[in-house]
């Protein structure tokens, strides 16, 4: 049994061999600027999700959930939002699910606009008595949306993707002064191209760094495994 990765794992794999912990990524496809892929979120939740789980035959990577709650970018085309009652009713039913065979369920989000249903879901599941806890990734001192921070991690991801060559900045106003026309009207509102930073400059070797130090933190965090009053671990 030396994948980590459930989807690879017939069911005997798993019939009393020890506890296991769930992970599941949970990222969105919605608008990333002219220059970033759609996927980006889940791309960059799983990379981390895979990287910390990579080393310890305990720990399950499960497939991503690939669609989040995204209305913010709903003006523009490609993005699909599932929703913020969808999501916690995913979670919700993937944690009870998980439950029934595996010690512990760990969410790993990436995307922003998935909070709060991530943490209210995971209330819901620990309040049924359920061993499950979240961790949102973040960057300190990154920008918010398809700029630098975001660039440099898929150029080492996914370099191919890319489009440098329309790689432009957009609204680059702090996040917390954005926040009250984004959710009264959305990205488009503040960034018709859809940039919250600024993503000239990012190179793969610095997108190497954040995968490194973000996948490390995660891996400590669920090995430690500490919630928080909230289920976060920390």
């Amino acid at each position: 049994m030396s994948s980590g990765s459930l989807g690879e794992r017939v069911w005997p794999d798993l019939d009393g061999s020890g506890p296991h912990t769930v992970v599941v990524s949970v990222g969105a496809l919605e608008q990333h600027g002219p220059h970033l892929p759609l996927d980006t979120d889940t791309r960059i939740a799983a990379a981390l999700a895979r990287r910390a789980t990579a080393a310890d035959p305990t720990l399950l990577l499960a497939p991503p959930l690939d669609y989040g709650a995204s209305g913010e970018h709903q003006g523009f085309p490609g993005t699909l939002s599932i929703g913020h009652a969808a999501l916690r009713a995913v979670l919700v039913e993937l944690g009870r699910s998980a439950s029934e065979w595996a010690a512990r369920l760990v969410f790993v989000n990436w995307h922003g606009g998935n909070l709060p249903s991530v943490p209210e879901a995971v209330a819901q599941l620990r309040d049924e008595g359920r061993e499950v806890a979240w961790i949102t990734c973040a960057v300190r001192g990154g920008d918010a949306h398809a700029g630098r921070t975001e660039t440099a991690i898929l150029l080492a991801l996914e370099p191919r993707l890319v489009r440098a060559d329309v790689a432009e900045p957009g609204n680059t106003t702090p996040l917390r002064e954005l926040l009250p026309a984004l959710r009264a009207d959305g990205v488009a509102a503040v960034s018709p191209n859809g940039v919250l930073g600024d993503p000239r400059g990012a190179t793969a070797a610095e997108g190497e760094g954040l995968l490194e130090q973000l996948s490390a933190t995660l891996r400590e965090r669920i090995s430690r495994w500490h919630p928080d009053a909230h289920g976060r671990l920390t």
